[in-house]
């Protein structure tokens, strides 16, 4: 059986290399002889994951101005609205790919949170075209990001495994019956211990994860983040390890993080972990953390999977739903405003050190349970096989 993984932007995100490193994991304990395929947007940096069986480049190609396709696709969209023969040539090297497969998984996770996704919808109606089986994997959308455009192509997919609660029932709730619930397979992730920095105290380290995502949204929220740092200087003995987890080109949190750390240099209490690690070095050290604040999902599932209590800072339904699915309450999830306000910030983290032996009880009592569930996402692929 051959799957093929696509609506992926590379494993410079190292949140998506967590996905398709799992995933592949999972997928190939679970179903005998299964190859699993890789279309990405970079396929360069997903070379560093080795138990892909191919790697597809699945780059855009631009349609050259005044080339025949160019003038096909402008009649076509100017006198009848249709946009389908312009996507295809656009994404047509994962569309080549299709026919050798049997499934197509489309692993972006919050693809979907992102606006109108046109290209993905017509790669979907292509893999369905082709009568192969069409799967949304590991998935996250709220309820402000549906419209009926994106509904008509959620009812394309044979199976959509949605990775927490919140998402799972909104789409109930739309009228999907093709919805199961799941786990994001990186909860499964194994991790590799590289040797602990200079400066890192064992059982006494604080992570930091900060992004330019979160900053562009809230310009506010780094003033914040810095005096959160200076709380944390001030009224603990804690070194802080600021912990980049994606590096993509415009996308970079190490250049934010260096900024701060730049700052603090001079306390000799932060250090910065490099941007070159994999993920499953990253988690390496966030496993070894006493606490972990994170604007990075997969950062800070690292730190859940490895039971460290763990701050989210202001993001979408899914790490509202991750939460609530392992404390059966949002707990330290802050929203995109509140994360610009030193206070709440300042609070949280204090009440989440006043509470630190409960929240490891919590976390060592539900993460298996959480990784159960990453598994059931197999079955449920497995069950879809046999159907």
């Amino acid at each position: 059986m051959k799957l093929m993984m696509f609506a992926h932007d590379g494993s410079s995100n190292r949140g998506c290399e967590a996905i398709v490193r799992s995933s592949t994991k999972l997928i190939k304990e679970k179903l005998n002889g299964a190859k699993v395929f890789l279309a990405s947007s970079n396929p360069s940096s997903d070379k560093i994951i080795d138990s892909l069986d191919n790697i597809f480049d699945g780059t855009r190609t631009p349609i050259k101005k005044y080339s025949y396709p160019w003038f096909i696709s402008s009649f076509k969209v100017k006198f009848f609205g249709d946009e389908s023969y312009a996507l295809g040539k656009i994404h047509h090297k994962i569309i080549e790919q299709i026919e050798d497969m049997d499934i197509c998984l489309s692993i972006g996770g919050d693809n979907y949170c992102y606006g109108e996704q046109p290209g993905w919808y017509e790669v979907n109606r292509r893999v369905k075209e082709k009568g192969k089986k069409l799967v949304l994997w590991a998935c996250s959308i709220g309820e402000e990001d549906m419209s009926n455009r994106k509904l008509e192509d959620l009812k394309l997919f044979d199976l959509i495994l949605a990775r927490e609660t919140l998402t799972y029932n909104m789409l109930i709730e739309k009228g999907l019956t093709n919805v199961k619930l799941c786990a994001d397979p990186a909860f499964t992730m194994e991790k590799e211990e590289l040797p602990l920095p200079e400066g890192w105290q064992v059982g006494n380290t604080i992570g930091v994860n900060f992004s330019p995502l979160v900053m562009k949204k809230n310009q506010k929220s780094k003033i914040a983040v810095r005096d959160l740092i200076k709380h944390i200087l001030k009224t603990t003995d804690c070194t802080i390890a600021l912990t980049p987890h994606v590096v993509q080109i415009d996308n970079n949190d190490y250049i934010v993080l260096y900024q701060l750390f730049e700052e603090f240099r001079k306390t000799e209490r932060v250090i910065l972990l490099p941007p070159d690690l994999n993920a499953l070095q990253y988690k390496g050290y966030i496993a070894r953390m006493r606490f972990f604040i994170g604007a990075r999902t997969h950062a800070t599932i690292a730190a859940y999977s490895n039971y460290v209590p763990t701050m989210v800072l202001g993001y979408s339904v899914k790490s509202k739903g991750i939460a609530k699915d392992i404390f059966g309450e949002e707990k330290f999830v802050l929203n995109l405003d509140e994360i610009s306000d030193s206070a709440k910030l300042i609070s949280n983290f204090d009440e989440m050190i006043s509470q630190e032996k409960e929240i490891s009880h919590l976390l060592q009592r539900n993460i298996p349970n959480i990784k159960k569930m990453s598994y059931k996402a197999v079955e449920d692929l497995q069950e879809l096989t046999h159907s």
